[in-house]
């Protein structure tokens, strides 16, 4: 197997991650606006914590899509 073949291979596993974290964000802002609009007057407290939430998902995004870039190009 040609060694630009296996880094290819390795960065696809690698980006399989992605399908989770967008399932990921997906749910937390479903729960946001669902907690919303059954109690408005608690968007405030809500609100950071669901913003929190979709930053350390997407950190996790942005490990991935560094691990398939490393691989591919060292």
């Amino acid at each position: 197997m040609d060694v630009l073949a296996a880094k290819a291979i390795g960065a696809g596993i690698a980006v399989i991650a992605l399908a989770g974290v967008g399932i990921g964000i997906g749910n937390i802002f479903a729960a946001l606006v669902t907690s919303v609009a059954r109690n408005p007057s608690a968007r405030d407290q809500v609100f950071g914590l669901g913003i929190l939430g979709f930053a350390l998902t997407e950190a996790v995004a942005l490990f991935a899509l560094l691990i398939a870039f490393l691989i591919l190009f060292t």
